[in-house]
């Protein structure tokens, strides 16, 4: 079965072209969506639910099917896997060749080289961080500001004067702020009058 896929991504946008060339190629079946590729898609989802082995896929061009090379790469191989075919119309792919086999080999090649290029700066970076003193993550403490808030909110909470609510107040903090401080100043929770 050759089933095609069409979507814009907003609901003013028109159809119609993507489905006139869907169905000159040959299309059984049509779905289509208003969506952005950011978004669930459910009209896509039911196309990969139906396509079975022998089947093709057909769109009018790349970006209806995904909006990043990595998700591209990823479905057409999972396609390959399932052995169903695609075709994209305006940019002349089609897996049931050669050519358009090599194409997304080389897409997937270039994908994966991408990653590790990634990787590799990022590395790079680390270490030259690291030389310069500076590590990594979140940082290691409280700043002297924070600090002292800390042992002020420890103090106020122990003595059980005002709630945990009036202190983060007083303080200019959230009451989860508050909490977070209170726990690395080892205070129990909930021992003492806190509300």
């Amino acid at each position: 079965m050759i089933i095609g896929y069409a979507r814009v991504s907003r609901k003013e946008q028109n159809l119609n072209l993507q489905i006139d060339a869907l169905k000159k190629a040959g299309c059984e079946k049509i779905y289509t969506e208003k969506i952005s590729a950011v978004k669930e898609r459910p009209e896509f989802e039911k196309v990969l639910d139906l396509l079975r082995k022998g089947d093709k896929l057909v769109v009018w061009k790349l970006d209806r099917l995904g909006r990043s090379l990595k998700q591209l790469v990823n479905l057409v191989e999972e396609f390959g896997k399932r052995e169903i075919e695609f075709t994209c119309i305006y940019d002349n792919i089609d897996t049931s060749t050669p050519q358009g086999r090599l194409f997304f080999n080389m897409m997937a090649s270039l994908a994966e080289y991408e990653r590790e290029i990634i990787k590799e700066r990022t590395m790079h970076g680390l270490e030259a961080a690291k030389i310069r003193g500076k590590f990594g993550g979140r940082p290691a403490g409280l700043s002297n500001e924070n600090l002292q808030k800390a042992k002020v909110a420890k103090q106020l909470y122990e003595e059980g004067k005002i709630s945990a609510k009036e202190i983060a107040k007083t303080l200019g903090l959230s009451t989860a702020t508050l909490y977070r401080y209170l726990h690395r100043m080892e205070v129990k929770i909930g021992e003492l009058p806190a509300s």
